[in-house]
């Protein structure tokens, strides 16, 4: 929003902003904020910052946990959320040291930075750009219990077929049968549609939203595509709106990969592009689907690496109920032209050069965007640079419905990780593509795992429903 401080200092005068906020994300990919009079942004916050724990955040031991936050003016906006006039901005964060402050290597927008630096130092493009959608369902009221006694949740949805006898007048979805659902029943559309007023206001370009596939309010809005560091910015503001647009409206949206059995999941699929010197690098007209020979190699590298990608990508126990059979989600390794069930497709609609690009279908909003972005760029690019062929790898071009193959055929095909487990093992054996250049530190790798692991082990302790529904007899 502002180029110098000067500018932002105009604004704050000119509005009558009171609050800065600050937001930084931590490990998980979550934002947090600490506030401050709108007078202490001066020449030297912008210099110095303001310091904060890491060891809460995730990152850093406690006996090296001083880190500083220095902001940055160009992600200003004005937060639509806050009473008080607030001008909210996120920024980069620095480690102490002497005589100077360095990046901190493991903050997630330093390691996307630095993946698109080591894009460029290689020669293969200048500019990644990227189009997330995103998917998430809006319920009227969740609630949550998990006591030594007792353990569940309820989801209440006004457009849910289980609530067609006491809510709605008989307007319910059926199951599996809410895409580009229209009123009444798409009875969300409004706050939808503000969600995206709000987005846009706040920089961030929208393409279009509509109901998705799930019939108990499954959403989907998708963003215009954009530079790839601006664009886990976006993430980031996209889910804030939506989470405080239905809090707004007394209601709670969940990104959640799967939080309906039986139901479609919330992925976020993730449109690639790369451009050099503002050319397309991924057209040619003798490819298939009109893909370059770079193209194909960054889809090799995709493939290559997808079981340790999902690490990164889908880093929740919950993101591997939704990579399941039968729900337009992928659950093989390969490629194939406007077909969703293969982990890369290619859209058929877009045929000019500007805008060749092929979408990743596995990932889901749980990841944390900046490493998860980089993660796929460092995948492409190590396919480019050890020239992977995906065609002599046996992953497609699969025109085929993988779904509906015989189970003999399915075992012939790589698949994706099953859990988290897996994939986190997967990232164990298969990580060098991510510390090339010094892209993702050896030690963010290791903390990442250690602490997946140790998210992991505490689900699989928790006693379920459905184990007392089928061991309680025994």
């Amino acid at each position: 929003m502002f180029r110098t401080l000067e500018e932002a200092k105009r604004f704050i005068e000119d509005n009558s902003v009171s609050m800065l906020d600050f937001k930084m994300v931590d490990i998980e990919g979550r934002w947090r904020h600490v506030t401050l009079p709108a007078s202490r942004l001066t020449p030297e916050l912008m210099q110095y910052g303001i310091g904060f724990d890491g060891s809460n955040y995730g990152f850093a031991p406690v006996e090296n946990s001083d880190m500083v936050f220095i902001p940055d003016l160009s992600t200003a906006a004005m937060d639509p959320f806050a009473k008080t006039p607030t001008l909210m901005m996120t920024g980069d964060v620095m480690v102490i040291g002497v005589p100077h402050n360095r990046p901190f290597d493991q903050y997630p927008r330093n390691v996307l930075r630095r993946a698109t630096e080591h894009m460029k130092s290689l020669g293969v493009a200048d500019k990644m750009i990227i189009g997330p959608e995103f998917e998430f369902h809006i319920f009227e009221d969740v609630r949550i219990f998990n006591e030594p006694h007792r353990a569940g949740f309820e989801l209440a949805s006004d457009e849910a077929y289980w609530s067609g006898e006491t809510v709605g007048g008989g307007q319910q979805l059926l199951h599996k049968r809410g895409y580009h659902a229209d009123l009444p029943q798409d009875i969300h559309f409004d706050l939808r549609s503000r969600m995206c007023e709000l987005i846009d206001s706040l920089g961030v370009g929208v393409k279009y939203h509509h109901h998705e596939v799930g019939s108990p309010a499954q959403e989907e809005i998708e963003t215009e595509m954009g530079e790839v560091n601006f664009m886990a910015d976006a993430t980031m503001i996209v889910k804030y709106v939506v989470k405080n647009a239905a809090c707004q409206s007394g209601k709670c949206a969940t990104f959640m990969p799967k939080p309906i059995y039986g139901e479609a999941g919330n992925g976020m699929h993730v449109h690639i592009i790369l451009q050099k010197e503002g050319k397309p690098v991924f057209y040619s007209e003798e490819g298939y689907g009109n893909l370059s020979k770079t193209a194909l190699y960054f889809i090799g590298g995709l493939l290559k690496h997808a079981p340790s990608l999902c690490a990164l990508t889908n880093p929740s126990t919950n993101s591997f109920k939704r990579l399941v059979p039968g729900y337009e989600a992928p659950v093989t390794i390969g490629y194939a032209m406007a077909n969703r069930s293969a982990v890369v497709r290619i859209p058929a609609y877009a045929k000019s050069p500007e805008s060749k690009r092929f979408e990743l279908r596995n990932p889901d909003a749980t990841c944390n965007p900046y490493y998860a972005y980089a993660a796929i760029l460092m995948a492409g690019l190590d396919g480019i640079v050890n020239k992977i062929d995906p065609a002599y790898h046996n992953w497609g071009p699969f025109d085929f419905n993988l779904f509906d193959l015989p189970e003999v055929e399915k075992a012939k095909i790589d698949a994706l990780p099953t859990n988290l487990d897996d994939a986190l093992a997967a990232l164990e054996n298969d990580c060098d593509y991510l510390k090339a250049g010094g892209v993702f530190p050896e030690r963010l790798i290791k903390v990442w795992i250690r602490q997946k692991r140790k998210e992991l082990a505490a689900m699989n302790g928790l006693p379920t429903a459905p184990e007392f529904e089928r061991y309680f007899s025994l």
